[in-house]
């Protein structure tokens, strides 16, 4: 197994694969002030296994189609949906996110966690913007700084990691020049990555690395 192949089977058996919440998933649908009954078409991008892929299902009406590159998680959202019985509610596909194949003006909803920061943040809003209808809606989350001044060694690491990196009024200067018009933002609180998202990869990884101790990539 490559690198890459561990890191999915490190995240496979998680609920998520970055951070986030049942809380903050529906918090975000219901900031949208969107009609959660109407029959909704909207696709998830970057879905991992879907934790929050199943929540919009649970929570509208409509059809959601979830989009992974990784065949792995795609197969276990597969088994979550039906064992939740939302498999006739949830299709997943496999696509690169910034080579999408649906028609233009297809979604009422776009909805991406912890995932458009793969392709960078301005040019995710701008190619996701084309398959939105008129009037449709975009809710991601970014990493973002919540300050203006930060320790030297933290900015320098990010800004290598991740150059597109900014404050959340940065960000929204870039909604705006895409041509959405901005309506909430919140902050992940610390649960999101802490109780979500770190710690439950903390308590499986000494299983993971006795699972591939034969693997010198594993350590």
């Amino acid at each position: 197994m490559t690198a890459f192949d561990l890191l999915v089977a490190l995240h496979k058996p998680s609920e998520r694969q970055g951070p986030g919440s049942t809380e903050t998933t529906i918090r975000a649908l219901n900031l949208l002030g969107i009609d959660q009954s109407s029959q909704l078409n909207i696709c998830d991008i970057g879905c991992g296994t879907g934790a929050q892929t199943l929540d919009l299902a649970r929570h509208t009406s409509g059809k959601v189609i979830a989009v992974d590159i990784f065949d792995a998680f795609l197969e276990e959202l597969n088994h979550r949906a039906k064992a939740a019985g939302l498999d006739h509610r949830i299709n997943t596909q496999k696509h690169s996110m910034d080579e999408l194949p649906f028609a233009e003006e297809s979604f009422d909803l776009i909805w991406s966690e912890g995932a458009i920061y793969n392709m960078g943040f301005e040019k995710g809003v701008h190619y996701w913007k084309t398959f939105l209808k008129t009037g449709g809606y975009l809710a991601v989350s970014e990493i973002s700084w919540l300050t203006d001044q930060r320790p030297p060694d933290l900015e320098a690491f990010w800004k290598e990691a991740y150059p597109e990196i900014d404050t959340i009024s940065g960000k929204i200067k870039v909604l705006e020049k895409a041509g959405f018009t901005p309506l909430a933002h919140f902050v992940l609180p610390p649960t999101c990555w802490l109780d979500h998202y770190y710690l439950p990869l903390e308590a499986r990884h000494e299983t993971f690395l006795d699972k591939y101790s034969e693997n010198p990539e594993a350590g």
